[in-house]
Parts: C-alpha cells; structure tokens; sequence
C-alpha cells in the first residue's frame, strides 16, 4: 500500500514542479491512512524547489488523495487503476530484487526504524526478500513536526491490526 501513495506523490509532485513523473521518486514513510502518510518531498529525487505553501499543500493532498478519488466518484467506487498500477510496480520490484538487481522500495515492515514495531521507509529488496530496512534519513522540521503525529496516529493502528490478526487467528483455529 505503500507504492500506491509514491505512485500519487510522485504523480503530484511532478505536476507541481513541471517533471516527467517517470522520473521522480518520492519517499512516503509511515503508514497508509491520513496522516500516517508522509510524504519525504524534501528526499524527492531529483530534488525540487517547492514554496513551505507548496510543501504543506502536496503533503495534504498526498495523504487525502485515496478519498479525494472516492469523492470523485461519489462513494461509486476507489482507485482501482492506481492500486493495481502500485501492485504491479511492487510486484516488478520484488521480481527484480529476487533475481539479484539491487531494487529499493518503500515498505510497510516489522521494523527498528522508530519505537513502532512496523513502519514503512526505504528497504533494499534483494534475493531474500526484504534484506535492509534504511533509516529516515535527514528531514526538515515540517516532516519532523509530521513524523510525530505520523507515529502517534499509527501506534493506534497497529495495535488495532495485531489485535484483528490475533482473534482471526484464533476464529480460524476454532
């Protein structure tokens, strides 16, 4: 799920800075809903100018873009192109790391990154799968501001998550 808000990032950030979203990279870290998202626009590849306005705006609108799709559609449907568009993307990464290419991705993994058992930022994808979860790296004080807010709303969630997974586990057992 973590490709699926690149794949926006980079599409708006792009749009933003007059790019071929080919390419951009955007690293989103965090987790996948509202402001779990973290767009890292200043880690975009190749690095861009954009106004704290601008930064403030894309950030918003990258962690709001699967509801701005809903809204869209009027509650009629979701992104279904972009979300098999990210699959496919993970997919070809995965395949590229299994045969020995050197592939990094941002991916939602059990993690020592921050205090949070699971968060997503860079890993390096090789023949065993997830081989190196990468650091944050240097964030400006907006993403650092984000980052907190980003780790407190997703403590929430994953607790929420090893809780379904436990008593689904257990209900399959039974």
């Amino acid at each position: 799920v973590t490709t699926l808000d690149i794949v926006r990032a980079d599409k708006f950030v792009a749009e933003a800075a007059g790019l071929d979203v080919a390419k951009v990279d955007v690293p989103v870290i965090g987790g996948h809903a509202g402001a779990t998202i973290l767009p890292l626009l200043s880690q975009t590849t190749p690095a861009v100018e954009l106004s704290q306005e601008q930064i403030e705006a894309l950030t918003t609108r990258i962690q709001n873009a699967g509801t701005e799709v809903v809204e869209a559609k009027a509650g009629a449907g979701s992104a279904t192109l972009s979300m098999a568009y990210a699959a496919a993307r993970f997919g070809e990464a995965c395949l590229k790391g299994l045969s020995g290419e050197r592939v990094f991705e941002c991916s939602f993994v059990a993690s020592d990154v921050t205090e949070l058992e699971f968060f997503s930022t860079k890993v390096r994808l090789g023949p065993n799968g997830a081989e190196e979860v990468l650091p944050i790296g240097e964030i400006t004080d907006f993403e650092q501001k984000g980052l907190v807010e980003c780790k407190e709303t997703l403590k929430g969630s994953i607790e929420k998550g090893k809780k379904f997974a436990q008593e689904s586990g257990e209900a399959l057992a039974a």
